[in-house]
């Protein structure tokens, strides 16, 4: 075999032509990677939204908290059915909540957008022990005041600590605290009172849904039973960690199609750019070559050599782009949920399988785009190019 090191100092030797070509391979593993970022972002902060020992109740037929009604006398039969974890004094350990979406200014940006509004009890940080104030102070019931998540803090106008905004016309509240949930969609939400809510709404009577804590993640399907037991009720029990999934899905799934068709495009221009570096070097070798063959490597050997040098070259393009994507890591992206109609934010998601899979696509574009001209290498006569 031809020793690597030849392959080495021939890209050293060319260096514009190499540079560009490890330029355009790393701008395509860079749109790729950061695709994938994303879409690993929103499934990360959606399903970190659920806990595996709370369920959901929501209206049947119902595939998102907007889109679902439960009556207030429902609520009391939902909290006593069996599996439900209860609290030292006897009190069920859930709560009956309201969705509703609020349009907003955005800042730093033409338009509206729409915002999640929550109400939800006084001991809300009971079902989510993963939420807690990093700033101010949590909202008094009954009073107009919200408390909103960090990651949509400073992105829409009156929503920041200390400002204020019309909840409904005329219904002016004050943030009065900021808080964190693990990187979850909760971040992305503005939370208030929920009879606070309901007045202001005029949905009186009626809630979007019941969040129960189980006793353990095994007593789900002895909940779900005696909540979809009665068909008269209309009721769906899901677990929360499955409904945050659900809701990721479609999102992932649009940002990873969009991502692969764009990096697809701008993987055909990279190895066009990658067979004509390699064409070339073919071209301007041609004594190199046939003194190769006359020293007694055989094709396969040339064609082998040829070959991983442009997989080298690739690889090294493909490095170089992961590396440039893993700064996307300190990006917060804001997109509309399809399901939920209102905006969320997200953050590129950088893993080892993502970055992985990246390099070694272009490592494959490498492969494609090198193979041809190693093939030509391989076939040329040594006494013809000796000769020159």
């Amino acid at each position: 075999m031809i020793p690597v090191s030849y392959n080495i100092r021939s890209l050293a030797v060319r260096k514009a032509t190499t540079l560009a070509t490890a330029i355009g391979i790393a701008l395509v593993v860079f749109v790729l990677a950061s695709s994938l970022m994303l879409a690993e972002g929103i499934k990360k902060t959606l399903g970190s939204s659920g806990r595996v020992d709370n369920a959901i109740v929501l209206r049947a037929g119902s595939d998102a908290e907007l889109s679902s009604t439960i009556e207030d006398a429902l609520v009391p039969v939902i909290l006593a059915a069996p599996g439900v974890k209860t609290e030292e004094n006897g009190k069920p350990l859930g709560a009956a909540e309201l969705v509703v979406v609020g349009a907003m200014e955005k800042l730093g940006a033409n338009g509206v957008s729409n915002v999640q509004i929550r109400g939800v009890t006084d001991d809300v940080m009971r079902l989510r022990p993963e939420a807690h104030i990093v700033a101010g102070r949590p909202a008094r019931a009954g009073a107009d005041e919200v408390i909103l998540g960090a990651r949509i803090r400073g992105r829409f106008k009156g929503l920041d600590l200390g400002q204020t905004f019309d909840l409904k016309k005329n219904r002016p509240a004050t943030v009065v605290g900021i808080f964190e949930a693990g990187g979850s969609s909760y971040e992305s939400e503005v939370w208030v009172d929920r009879d606070l809510l309901r007045q202001s709404y005029n949905r009186l009577g009626i809630y979007s849904s019941v969040r129960v804590t189980l006793e353990s993640p095994t007593k789900f399907d002895v909940f779900k039973e005696t909540v979809e037991h009665d068909k008269r009720l209309g009721l769906q029990a899901l677990r929360e960690t499955t409904f945050y999934e659900k809701q990721s899905e479609k999102a992932a799934e649009f940002i990873t199609i969009l991502g692969t068709i764009v990096s697809i495009f701008f993987a055909g221009g990279a190895m066009i750019g990658a067979t004509i570096t390699m064409y070339a070097a073919v071209a301007n070798r041609q004594r190199e070559i046939g003194t190769l063959r006359a020293l007694g490597f055989s094709r396969t050997s040339v064609l082998a050599s040829f070959v991983l040098e442009a997989v080298v070259l690739a690889f090294v393009g493909g490095v170089f782009g992961a590396a440039g994507s893993c700064a996307m890591g300190l990006v917060h992206f804001s997109m509309l949920n399809s399901v939920s109609w209102s905006e969320v934010v997200f953050s590129f998601d950088p893993t080892p399988r993502i970055l992985a899979i990246a390099v070694a696509f272009s490592c494959g574009m490498g492969l494609v785009g090198g193979l041809l001209p190693a093939i030509r290498a391989a076939r040329t006569s040594p006494l013809k190019a000796i000769r020159g």
